[in-house]
């Protein structure tokens, strides 16, 4: 019988380690913090010894302050042994940047086949403005003319810009896959929402799950709509996984996060990320009793304003939860004569 869902959240570490020094959560598994150059100012990583060498979980973004500061620790306080495997559990930058530059060293890289993909098409799509079917993506969500206008002629995010390129060749993991690291045996298990086949790994042999970015302690994870799929809806995908991986959390679970503080009480931080987009639809629906476009939708969705720093992030967001509704057939849109879609209840 699974443990009811814990009354508490507890972490165990207070505080993050200190820049460059690794902190052993058990024996054999060290924690890494690597910075960020954006709000959420860091990324964890996580370092598995692998007795002739060393095993690192998502390394962090490929940045000038991130290579010197790997530099430093493999000739530190992890000298004597090579890096002899990658593991990244999806695609995102800050998770897989510097998944190539180990690669370059002799790492053999371990990730899920749709992360390998997107990263490497991604890094190889690098785009001096935006394309026209972004410029439409934005149109149609309702960005307001004037930022539409701007961010047409300014270069836009490319992963090449802090995602070191990826070698041919990696090795694939798939749902159920078992993974020997760090003198334990580790179960994959994929969610999705956040990235398409995102890899978590649950360990059989003592009570730790490596979470990535599907298991978060205490931000939510974005959900985002793109051009490059339009009509997606990875609020279907996030709650199918959560649901997936209440099966098999337990409270004694230590989750290694891939930010903020690892963590126990994972059934109820579960139950907790459910009911946090459950609550956001009410929310939206309630909003929607006016036709709005997706741009109209931030105060419902994220309950604060949203400045232009985290603008594109929001957009993508409320979009992903407008298209929620839309196939679940509570709301219905229809094109305003701006080329906006306006988004209204059925």
């Amino acid at each position: 019988m699974r443990d009811a869902p814990a009354a508490v959240i507890r972490y165990p570490w207070a505080e993050p380690p200190a820049p460059g020094q690794p902190a052993e959560l058990a024996p054999g598994v060290f924690w890494l913090r690597m910075p960020l150059p954006m709000a959420l100012d860091h990324v964890n990583a996580y370092v598995l010894d692998d007795g002739d060498g060393w095993c690192v979980i998502d390394p962090g973004m490929n940045t000038r302050k991130s290579r010197a500061l790997w530099a430093d620790v493999l000739a530190g306080p992890l000298a004597g042994k090579p890096v002899r495997r990658v593991v990244v559990t999806h695609y995102h930058p800050d998770h897989i940047g510097l998944a190539g530059w180990f690669q370059t060293q002799g790492a053999e890289l371990l990730t899920t086949r749709t992360s390998w993909l997107f990263a490497r098409m991604l890094c190889l799509d690098e785009q001096p403005l935006p394309a026209p079917e972004t410029l439409a993506f934005w149109r149609l969500a309702g960005m307001e003319p004037g930022l539409l206008a701007r961010r047409a002629t300014e270069r836009p995010f490319n992963f090449a810009d802090c995602v070191h390129p990826l070698p041919l060749g990696y090795t694939r993991l798939v749902e159920g896959q078992a993974l020997t690291m760090g003198g334990r045996q580790w179960r994959v298990r994929m969610g999705d929402g956040h990235a398409p086949e995102h890899a978590t790994l649950w360990s059989e042999d003592d009570d730790l799950v490596i979470g990535g970015d599907q298991l978060l302690p205490s931000i939510s994870a974005n959900l985002g709509v793109y051009a490059t799929e339009p009509d997606a809806d990875p609020v279907a995908d996030w709650l199918a996984s959560c649901a997936r991986f209440q099966a098999l959390a337990e409270a004694r679970h230590l989750v290694l996060p891939g930010h903020k503080l690892p963590f126990t009480g994972l059934p109820l931080r579960l139950c907790q990320m459910v009911d946090n987009h459950l609550g956001a639809l009410d929310r939206l629906l309630d909003h929607l009793t006016t036709p709005r476009t997706a741009a109209e939708c931030f105060l419902p969705l994220f309950k604060r304003p949203i400045g232009e720093p985290e603008y594109g992030l929001a957009l993508v967001e409320a979009v992903a939860h407008l298209n929620h509704l839309l196939h679940r057939g509570s709301v219905c849109r229809t094109l305003r004569s701006d080329g906006a879609w306006l988004w209204r209840l059925v």
